[in-house]
């Protein structure tokens, strides 16, 4: 079958971006440079097309009970126009999905979930709210597009484009408002580690969208971002991704994300007990993150040994590349909880030679806060 193409796929084309199929879509991997891009974000804003994101709404009066049963998170709190990050949790308590829950009214959330899981993701909350009164699951992705505007010069950009007052609209806040004199959901979200907005439109709108974005922001050192420079920002940012980092064998305890789970400040929810008893009596294996002492580059997938002579890996790496942003080779993989504590020595297997590397906090990098 042929990947889908968003609607902005003639931008991409136009703008020479080079495309690659990826979550079942042709998206482009990078338009000049990953670097360039990269530091592009970090340093003024880059634009994306993200258009191949899930969006799936709950709706109904028993939403809210719901989302409280199917996520590790509480949502007791949030009022409409927040959203938040949380974990659709197998019974076993692991990833269903990592998603954002946006709060659009007391019996309306919108879930933003990874494209690859889109249709297993509908599915099984389908199959958990059949039968539940007033609930209703509803996959309304073929609808949306999605642009994510990012890095410090990123409101100054859109401030022009948007009837809304981007100052008070605070981190992880959404509105709707008019963009390009079209209806959008402007959410004050990212997955780069930076400041930034996500965009949600009609797919009709995107393609003036886009183009406004890029006519504002060109003189301030705007880039068109792919998927590369994408990759390599939520990396440095210590954020995960579904099939890396997380998934249905990881818990959120053991994927460093135990702030998504609230045990005592909401009710039962799927999955809560194994997440109680591995509170209480420790995960095995914790996520870290690891720079590298000798040369080479640790890729997911690489093995990963506790020593140079060791028989049998103990892990993988989910994620690893040279930084862009720090000039280091960095990594991420699941270690036994005794080795992994910052300043362990752990060796990666890198084409047959096991190359040493030491354990380091997570994130690798936090933007400034000013």
């Amino acid at each position: 079958m042929a990947p889908s193409r968003t609607a902005l796929y003639d931008e991409h084309v136009a703008a020479g971006g080079r495309m690659v199929e990826f979550a079942g879509y042709e998206l482009p991997v990078q338009y000049s440079s990953l670097g360039e891009e990269h530091t592009a974000v970090r340093t003024r804003a880059g634009l994306f097309d993200v258009s191949h994101m899930g969006e799936i709404f709950v709706r109904g009066p028993g939403a809210f009970d719901f989302i409280q049963l199917v996520s590790c998170n509480d949502h007791s709190k949030m009022t409409v126009g927040r959203a938040q990050y949380t974990g659709i949790m197998y019974p076993e308590a692991t990833f269903v999905d990592d998603t954002l829950v946006h709060k659009i009214a007391d019996d309306e959330y919108l879930l933003v979930v990874n494209a690859a899981n889109r249709a297993k993701d509908a599915a099984y909350l389908s199959a958990l709210a059949d039968g539940r009164e007033g609930v209703e699951v509803v996959d309304e992705s073929d609808g949306w597009a999605q642009l994510a505007l990012q890095g410090p010069r990123a409101a100054d950009i859109l401030q022009p484009l948007v009837d809304t007052d981007l100052t008070q609209l605070k981190y992880y806040r959404f509105v709707f408002a008019p963009a390009c004199g079209r209806r959008a959901l402007i959410a004050r979200t990212g997955y780069t580690g930076e400041d930034g907005f996500e965009l949600y439109c009609a797919p009709d709108a995107a393609p003036e969208l886009w183009r406004a974005i890029l006519a504002a922001g060109r003189p301030g050192g705007l880039l068109p971002a792919g998927l590369g420079a994408r990759d390599t920002l939520r990396f440095e940012a210590g954020m995960s991704l579904y099939g890396h980092e997380i998934d249905h064998t990881t818990t959120p305890l053991e994927a460093g994300l135990g702030w998504i789970v609230k045990l005592d400040s909401k009710g039962d929810f799927i999955g809560r007990d194994i997440l109680v008893g591995q509170r209480d009596e420790g995960v095995e294996r914790r996520l870290v993150g690891f720079e590298m002492v000798d040369r080479g580059i640790a890729r997911h997938g690489y093995p990963v040994f506790l020593q140079a002579d060791a028989g049998e890996p103990v892990g993988h790496v989910t994620s690893g590349t040279q930084s862009p942003t720090l000039g280091k080779a960095l990594g991420m993989a699941y270690l036994p909880v005794a080795s992994a504590e910052p300043g362990a020595e752990l060796f990666v297997d890198i084409r047959n030679r096991r190359a040493a590397a030491r354990v380091v906090p997570l994130p690798f990098y936090s933007r400034p806060r000013t």
